[in-house]
C-alpha cells in the first residue's frame, strides 16, 4: 500500500510507552473523569474513557511523581482519546513516572 493511500499518518516526536494505569482527571465541566491510560510519552497520552470527550477539551490528569498535568483532547473515537500535554514532562521526571506506573504505584 502506498503511503499516500493511508487515511491517517502519525507523526510523533517521541515514541509512546505502553502502560496500564487508572487515572483520575477533571474535565471541562468540572466533573471527575476516570481514564485508563494505555500509553504515554513525555508529550502526550492515549486513554480509554467512558463515552467520547469533545476534541479541544482540557483535562487535568493526576499522575504519580508529576502530580496534576493539563492535557488537551486531540482526538476521541469509540471510547478512546488521544491527548497532547500542555507542557512536556521533563525526561528525569518522565522516567521516574514510567517506573512508578510499571510498578503499579498509585
Amino acid at each position: 500500500m502506498a503511503a499516500t493511500a493511508l487515511a491517517y499518518s502519525e507523526k510523533r516526536e517521541l515514541p509512546r510507552d505502553e502502560v496500564d494505569y487508572r487515572a483520575r482527571a477533571c474535565g471541562g465541566d468540572a466533573q471527575t473523569v476516570w481514564l485508563q491510560v494505555v500509553n504515554l510519552s513525555a508529550q502526550g497520552l492515549m486513554a480509554r474513557v467512558s463515552g467520547d470527550r469533545p476534541i479541544g477539551e482540557r483535562l487535568r490528569v493526576t499522575l504519580p511523581v508529576v502530580g496534576t498535568i493539563v492535557a488537551e483532547v486531540r482526538w476521541s473515537l469509540g471510547g478512546r482519546i488521544g491527548c497532547e500535554l500542555d507542557r512536556p514532562i521533563g525526561m528525569a521526571d518522565y522516567y521516574e513516572l514510567l517506573a512508578a506506573l510499571l510498578r503499579g504505584v498509585r
